[in-house]
């Protein structure tokens, strides 16, 4: 059985050989030279290239069907499902090239007859790939909208190196008013008021690797850098109503370094999504809140404090955590389903001093309450390129607990959090290798932030 390059470059040997024996033809008719032999010959070339050029139009189909085929599994390898791979593979299959039609008859006016010319080589530009970089760069150019979802919700396997640098401003703002007195006659207050703000402005820049070791597993690491600024407001200083303290405080540094591996358990096949195992430690590498010095602002008589504030921010929480949770995306064209649940357990850590008066000094032990998560949104793929989510998501944090020396387990009253909130994103694939995201978040319950804006910028190496 002949080899494919050597049946593809028979056409053009006949052609060649028609092209060499026609003028000999044009010569032999000039001359009334023409045998029955030369007319014999020339339609018996005629004929096989007829024929192989049928040949070459089934090869043609054939190849069509398995440049469809092939982009399917790479996707389905790579985890993401083509948008338009499986519905577009019969359409290919079923529109045959129609071979041109032959004359037996050659005009003189011309050396080569116009339809023993080879069919042209398909081109990438006519609606399927002919090459397999043709198929690689129409797989990546369908999936990567995809591509940069999966990559924000679950973990993106596929991508060997990506480096990711990113910044969010988060505003905190809540309201506590205090009543100190009674209410005489039903409807008259007597006491102090108290009025107290506390205003908060956050701006995280985090540094993040994202290394995929394998198709099933990824490694991530995220180093955070903190700097806030807390401003403090106090109503009836003094015992005044109308009369207002305020102090600000700041700090930066270091936040609290966290390391994390993803294992893809399911691909999404059929009706079930891509399911992900998302395991993680963090490291109390920043500052802990616990043990820093308050300014005392105000007291009372009895020398109890009224008012007082930390002399810097912290950026950590001290104490070792680990998380574990699931994370799906399921793909549905033009929409990508995402979802995630996890765990977060905090590890009791010991500290030279619980206590935030600068005159004394308490040591003890901290056990933050465990936390829960999960989420859900949608992303709409406008094109290859851009892509739109929106997507809830909700923290549930219990009670911490305290230990002085010597003394037992007591929970912090108002230290247990709901934090729900609703998030608008946006992903655009700048380059082949850098991508665009933007996250708007809204704080829904008051233990969430009043808003928060990200930026990030992952870029694949």
């Amino acid at each position: 059985m002949e080899s494919t390059p050597t049946r593809a470059r028979r056409p053009l040997a006949i052609a060649l050989g028609i092209a060499l024996l026609w003028p000999t033809v044009g010569m032999a008719q000039d001359s009334g030279q023409i045998t029955a032999e030369d007319r014999a010959r020339m339609q018996q070339l005629l004929q096989e290239l007829q024929s192989l050029k049928q040949d070459y139009a089934q090869e043609v189909r054939r190849l069509r069907e398995l440049d469809m085929q092939i982009q399917a599994l790479q996707s389905r390898v790579a985890g993401v499902a083509p948008a338009t791979a499986p519905r577009d593979a019969p359409q290919m299959a079923a529109q045959p090239v129609a071979p041109a039609p032959v004359s037996s008859t050659p005009s003189t006016s011309s050396p080569l007859p116009a339809n023993t010319a080879a069919a042209p080589a398909p081109r990438g530009d006519d609606g399927y790939a002919s090459t397999a970089e043709d198929a690689q760069r129409a797989q990546e150019a369908e999936s990567r909208s995809v591509a940069d979802v999966k990559q924000q919700s679950t973990a993106l396997f596929n991508r060997r190196l990506t480096l990711e640098n990113g910044i969010s401003y988060n505003r905190y703002d809540r309201k506590q008013v205090t009543l100190n007195g009674f209410l005489a006659l039903d409807a008259i207050f007597l006491g102090n008021i108290a009025i107290e703000n506390v205003e908060s402005d956050t701006v995280n820049y985090n540094f993040a690797a994202r290394w995929g070791v394998s198709p099933r597993l990824s490694l991530n690491l995220d180093v955070p850098y903190i700097a806030r600024k807390t401003v403090y407001q106090k109503g009836g200083a003094g015992g005044a109503a109308a009369a207002i303290a305020q102090e600000e405080t700041d700090g930066n540094g270091l936040g609290d370094i966290s390391a994390s591996a993803n294992w893809k358990l399911f691909g999404e096949r059929g009706p079930w999504p891509e399911t992900v195992l998302n395991v993680g430690v963090t490291a109390p590498t920043g500052r802990e809140p616990y043990g820093i010095p308050w300014r005392v602002l105000e007291r009372d008589s009895d020398n109890f404090i009224r008012f007082a504030v930390p002399e810097e921010q912290p950026t950590g929480n001290g104490l070792w955590q680990a998380t574990v949770g699931l994370s799906a995306v399921k793909t549905t064209d033009p929409a990508i389903l995402f979802g995630n649940i996890g765990y977060v357990r905090s590890f009791a850590n010991d500290f030279a001093d619980l206590d935030n008066n600068p005159d004394t000094t308490n040591p003890g032990r901290v056990q933050l309450g465990d936390a829960f998560y999960f989420g859900a949104g949608v992303a709409f793929a406008f094109n290859e390129r851009t892509s739109l989510s929106i997507s809830f998501s909700d923290r549930l944090n219990a009670r911490a607990r305290t230990r002085y020396e010597g003394a037992d387990w007591v929970k912090l009253i108002g230290s247990d959090a709901n934090a729900a909130t609703m998030s608008l994103g946006v992903t655009h694939a700048m380059t082949p290798n850098a991508t665009f995201v933007g996250v708007l978040g809204i704080g829904l319950t008051p233990d969430a932030p009043d808003f928060n804006l990200t930026v990030k910028v992952p870029y694949s190496l």
